[in-house]
């Protein structure tokens, strides 16, 4: 699923065309509460591997490594 989610998020601009206005609020509302929930982790836990975090919030690795360097990219974590 989170593999899913990953190659989804890389074409947001695509989805953004074809997508319907609802389905997409829910998914990016979706995705930033699993922001939020990565971030109050890692203030919780510190700094997590991949693996622990997908763990941690039942995420594939793939899924967790996207979301740790999106969120340090973006000066979250």
């Amino acid at each position: 699923m989170c593999r899913s989610l990953v190659e989804k998020i890389s074409q947001s601009e695509q989805l953004r065309a074809v997508a319907d206005p609802e389905i997409l609020i829910l998914f990016e509302d979706w995705l930033e509460e699993l922001e939020n929930e990565t971030v109050t982790t890692v203030n919780r836990r510190g700094l997590l591997t991949p693996e622990d975090l997908a763990r941690e919030l039942g995420l594939s690795e793939s899924g967790a490594m996207f979301l740790i360097a999106k969120l340090k990219r973006e000066g979250k974590i």
